[in-house]
C-alpha cells in the first residue's frame, strides 16, 4: 500500500494467507491486521500475531527476531514463539500478544491528547530500560544512509548528540500498544532498534502524531517525555527519516 511512513494500513478482509502461515499456524483462523508499504502481512491468531515479509524483505524478520529477543529481557515486546523461511517466498514471525490496544486504534483516535502523552511515557521507559552498553545493535546516521545506498554526507554534519539511547527505530503511532488507563502495554515492530541519539526517535514519533491525528500535539508528547522541545535536532533527524 501506497501509505505515508507511520500511517496505519488497514489489512482488507479476504487478504489472502501466505502458505507459510498457514503451516506455522495449522487449522488456526487468522484474522487480516496489517498490511504494509513493503507488502508484509500481519494476522491475529487468538492470542497470537503472525508476520509475513516477502524474499525481498526477509532481513526485516530477521532483524526483528533478534531484537525482540534482546530488548525482552529489560521491556515489555511481543515474545517470540517462533520464526522461520517459506524456501524462497518470505520469511515469517510468530509472537505471542501483548494486552492493549494500538495507539491508532479508534478508541485512542477519539482521545489522541491522552494517546500522545501516553506514547511519550513509553518512549521514555523504553529510552531508560535498554542498556546502551549492553546493546549489540546500531541505529547510528552513517548506518542509516549506507543502507539506504546515500552518502555519508548526503544532509551534511548531524547536530552533536543529545543522549545516546537504545532507539525503537519506527517510534510511529501505530508500533505504541495503549493500555485503557492510557499507559503504556509495550512496543512492537522493533526491527530498526539499535543506540543512537533520542532525537532520532523523537523527532519520529512527534511527526507521526501529525499523519496519524493532526497537528498541534507535539508539545503533549515532548512534555510527557520529559524533555524541552529541540527544533534543530528535529528537523535534521526528519530529514534522516525521510531520506532513509
Amino acid at each position: 500500500m501506497d501509505l505515508p511512513h507511520g500511517v496505519a494500513g488497514e489489512a482488507p478482509e479476504g487478504l489472502e494467507v501466505p502458505p507459510a502461515l498457514l503451516r506455522a499456524l495449522p487449522g488456526e483462523t487468522l484474522h487480516p491486521v496489517w498490511l504494509n508499504q513493503l507488502g508484509g502481512r500481519t494476522f491475529r491468531a487468538g492470542d497470537r500475531f503472525a508476520k509475513w515479509m516477502p524474499a525481498e524483505h526477509a532481513a526485516v524478520i530477521e532483524r526483528e527476531v533478534a531484537r525482540l529477543r534482546w530488548a525482552g529481557q529489560w521491556l515489555s515486546v511481543p515474545r517470540v514463539l517462533a520464526s522461520g523461511s517459506d524456501g524462497g517466498g518470505g520469511a515469517w514471525l510468530v509472537t505471542a500478544a501483548l494486552p492493549g490496544e494500538s495507539a491508532v486504534s479508534a478508541r485512542w483516535k477519539a482521545e489522541p491528547a491522552r494517546a500522545a502523552a501516553g506514547i511519550g511515557r513509553g518512549l521514555r521507559r523504553l529510552h531508560d530500560a535498554l542498556p546502551v552498553e549492553q546493546c549489540p545493535f546500531e541505529w547510528g546516521v552513517a548506518r542509516r544512509l549506507a543502507r539506504a545506498g546515500r552518502p555519508p554526507d548526503a544532509l551534511g554534519p548531524p547536530p552533536p548528540p543529545d543522549r545516546l539511547v537504545v532507539c525503537h527505530g519506527d517510534p510511529c503511532v501505530p508500533n505504541t500498544l495503549l493500555l485503557p488507563d492510557g499507559s503504556v502495554a509495550g512496543h512492537v515492530d522493533l526491527g530498526s532498534l539499535g543506540v543512537a541519539d533520542r532525537w532520532a526517535d523523537l523527532a519520529v514519533a512527534t511527526w507521526s502524531l501529525e499523519w496519524n491525528y493532526g497537528p498541534g500535539l507535539d508539545d503533549v508528547l515532548l512534555d510527557a517525555y520529559g524533555v524541552e522541545a529541540d527544533p534543530v535536532r528535529t528537523q535534521w533527524y526528519r530529514e534522516l527519516w525521510a531520506a532513509t
